[in-house]
């Protein structure tokens, strides 16, 4: 028997960006939601994790009052360097679309939101255990869940959202004749290293080499983050420091005198990465956000900003739904959702095929992928086509 019978109007399992951000907006509409998440707040925290808002992503953390440090500490970048045989182009973002992204660590992200949803009084309860969701199917679904202090809770609530991410509890829970997955693996994986240097360019630099993919990032002035290609199998510590930056090294190098600087790698780690979209995106009295209902592969910068999104529109379509006494508004989220998901789910996979080197790839597959990066710079269209894709459609609204 539970220890503690409780309710709410939205339980939430996930305290991720779209768990918190979908609580954040739901108690700005006055309704009550509860979150919870197997892991600790501290080790949250404590995992590096890289992000690139767009424009409406960073309007809506500072325009709904979660917090404006992303505009002091965030990092504005107007464009990206597109690099390929041996030379740099960059895309300018302001120019093409009069928008811009901003550089700021989804790890910060989360910060902004759990110190909102502390600051509002919002429940949230990180470290728990034994996550379970039961009665989807019902107008009474619940989360029973085990929490820090040992005690057992169930939590009855009206609507009940999965954001637990990819291997979370909650999508598992669909019956598989519920649910249809759609899904596409690639054949390569990436080798993300933290390092302890200067920035070695103003803004991320996407390079295509005959060695396999490389892109340069940045993560604070003195702390810059950068991965390359490579196998999924590969073993991140038989890589020495001197191994990684030859590498990194060589796939940048071109006759434009382009070279990385260096420093000690304090972490290292090789990031899998597929394509995927779970739908439809409800179950009964259960709906799917973020990672829970897709992934998308991390060239086009897409799934922190696919979270925020999708707690966007289905703080909007839950908002209706109560104030309606409908619970059939539901169904309005997940194809509103999914529309901008499948564009995202385009954009990255254009991305990550245009810029990888492909197993087995021949001679043909190369010059056709030069000339198509030719192309998309060398075209105000192309490189518009790609500015719009990377800072960000307009969120999906009502029909």
């Amino acid at each position: 028997m539970p220890q503690v019978l409780t309710r709410t109007t939205v339980g939430i399992v996930g305290a991720g960006p779209a768990g918190l951000m979908l609580s954040h907006l739901l108690a700005r509409a006055g309704i009550d939601s509860l979150v919870v998440d197997h892991r600790t707040r501290a080790g949250i925290e404590a995992t590096n994790r890289a992000g690139i808002l767009e424009a409406d992503s960073v309007r809506l953390l500072t325009g709904t009052g979660v917090s404006d440090r992303v505009r002091r500490d965030g990092q504005p970048h107007a464009g990206i360097e597109l690099r390929f045989g041996g030379e740099s182009h960059r895309v300018d973002f302001q120019r093409l679309v009069g928008e811009s992204v901003c550089l700021y660590p989804q790890t910060d992200v989360f910060a902004d939101l759990a110190d909102a949803r502390e600051r509002d009084g919002g429940r949230v309860h990180f470290g728990v255990s034994g996550t379970r969701v039961v009665d989807l199917a019902s107008t009474r679904p619940g989360i029973l869940f085990t929490d820090a202090d040992g005690v057992v809770w169930e939590v009855r609530c009206d609507i009940l959202v999965g954001a637990d991410g990819a291997h979370g509890v909650c999508r598992s829970a669909v019956p598989e004749t519920a649910r249809r997955h759609f899904f596409r693996t690639y054949p390569f994986a990436w080798f993300g290293v933290l390092v302890e240097a200067p920035r070695s360019a103003a803004e991320l630099v996407y390079t295509y080499s005959e060695r396999g993919f490389a892109l340069i990032s940045q993560r604070t002035e003195s702390v810059q983050r950068m991965y390359f290609q490579c196998d999924p199998d590969e073993d991140a510590a038989a890589w020495s420091d001197d191994r990684i930056w030859a590498e990194l090294q060589a796939r940048v190098r071109g006759a434009d005198g382009f070279g990385l600087r260096e420093g000690p790698v304090t972490d290292r780690s090789v990031l899998r990465f597929r394509s995927f979209v779970c739908e439809p995106m409800r179950y009964g009295a259960m709906l799917l956000a973020g990672d829970a209902a897709h992934t998308v592969p991390p060239t086009g910068a897409k799934g922190l900003n696919l979270a925020l999104a999708d707690a966007r529109v289905l703080a909007e379509v839950v908002e209706t739904a109560l104030a309606k006494r409908d619970f059939a508004v539901l169904d309005e989220y997940g194809p509103r959702a999914l529309r901008r998901v499948w564009r995202a789910q385009h954009f990255s996979y254009w991305m990550t095929t245009m810029l990888h080197r492909l197993p087995g790839s021949t001679d043909f597959d190369v010059r056709r992928q030069l000339g198509e990066l030719a192309a998309v710079v060398g075209s105000s269209a192309g490189s518009a086509y790609l500015a719009e894709g990377y800072t960000g459609w307009p969120e999906p609204r009502r029909r």
